[in-house]
């Protein structure tokens, strides 16, 4: 969905010392030019109030929440309702979930028509852990952390009543203090707080997220909750197939993200030097009934795990012997082989990922994936399995 573009520019009360009598501001989390999220939140001295609705899937989730606070910036109390768009309750959901929080217990409260559950835990100085694109109670561990207390593992709870643990530790590796990461969350967001501790960048492009939003001025977000739609399945799943003789297959499962007006290779989608799951969601499959030979490796039959590594250096194939894993979840300890990848100009800008296994020889062939304005590629020899 795309929205009207919404200034995003952080004014001048944010600049300056803001009295914390009523500090409102909106988040638009994009991915690319497309909205995916919208949050909005006023903190005053005692209260933190905000709502969120995003788009997510076949669905639009909606929630509103509100924090009091004890003098010393800790929350007391919370409150969280999650209904859909229209305001209506989804099927077999709280009509709230509430917590209390005292000095060393936590308690959560899921309210149904007919019942309430509760769930209790002993956890001193704890906190609350929100659902994703709801980041504007971050300021309460920016402002501990200026206070000189600890903020890198604080225990928090959750809506689905799951002790965890939340906070922020340093992220600017050039000296700058603003910039935090976030822990314990879905995604350790990289968070950046001005000098009144006021949350002014929400930056996933270093996690599976990939959504930004800095911030804004207050909106009317129950008009724009009306207007959006459900985003659908974002990166649909795809397989690339390739035949090599009788018997001879090389099939390649995977996701297919898109570019959505996003800097690819070396960028916010493939940054130099991490780990990426070669498209999106589960991790991306590599099947052969044959013998692959990449390079100097040998890559036996069965199933294996795909990641690239994009360097300044040079682009690199990692195959992988773990299988059926969420596509975050990678251990060198498993790899087979790291072979080099060729990097080519596309002819045309390629906006949906996409993998083509090409034969070029009856035992020979070619893995080529192709993304934004460039393919990388790697060639191969199947060989048959010997009797």
């Amino acid at each position: 969905m795309r929205l009207p573009v919404v200034t995003l520019a952080i004014g001048t009360a944010y600049l300056t010392a803001t009295p914390l009598s009523a500090q409102p501001a909106s988040f638009v989390y994009r991915l690319g030019n497309d909205t995916v999220a919208i949050e909005q939140f006023t903190r005053t001295a005692t209260r933190v109030t905000g709502e969120m609705v995003q788009r997510s899937g076949a669905a639009l989730a909606r929630y509103q929440y509100t924090l009091t606070l004890a003098k010393n910036g800790r929350p007391t109390t919370a409150s969280i309702k999650r209904t859909n768009a229209d305001g209506s309750l989804p099927p077999n959901a709280p009509s709230d979930t509430r917590f209390t929080v005292t000095a060393d217990s936590i308690v959560r409260e899921a309210v149904f028509a007919d019942s309430t559950q509760r769930r209790a835990f002993a956890a001193k100085q704890a906190l609350i852990n929100f659902p994703t694109f709801i980041y504007g109670p971050t300021e309460l561990l920016a402002g501990m952390r200026k206070s000189g207390g600890p903020t890198d593992s604080i225990p928090a709870l959750g809506l689905a009543g799951n002790l965890g643990f939340t906070g922020i530790v340093p992220a600017g590796g050039d000296g700058n203090a603003s910039l935090v990461r976030l822990r314990g969350g879905a995604y350790a967001m990289t968070l950046r707080f001005d000098a009144n501790n006021t949350l002014q960048l929400v930056d996933g492009s270093f996690t599976t997220n990939k959504a930004i939003a800095s911030r804004g001025t207050e909106l009317d977000l129950a008009a724009i909750a009306k207007s959006m739609k459900p985003t659908g399945t974002l990166s649909l799943r795809e397989t690339a197939r390739g035949a090599f003789g009788q018997g001879g297959m090389v099939l390649i499962d995977y996701g297919r993200p898109s570019v959505r007006d996003r800097t690819v290779w070396g960028g916010a989608l493939v940054p130099f030097d991490t780990i990426w799951r070669v498209g999106a969601n589960d991790a991306t499959h590599l099947f052969t009934s044959r013998t692959l030979t990449m390079g100097n490796v040998a890559v036996p039959p069965g199933a294996y795990t795909l990641f690239v590594q994009h360097t300044r250096n040079g682009t690199f194939l990692i195959v992988n012997k773990q299988v059926g894993q969420w596509g975050t979840i990678y251990s060198a300890l498993n790899d087979l082989a790291r072979v080099p990848m060729q990097m080519t100009a596309t002819p045309s800008q390629v906006e949906e990922f996409t993998i083509v296994v090409r034969s070029t020889l009856p035992t020979r062939g070619v893995i080529e994936m192709s993304w934004g304005p460039s393919m990388v590629s790697v060639p191969f020899t199947a060989t048959a399995v010997r009797p």
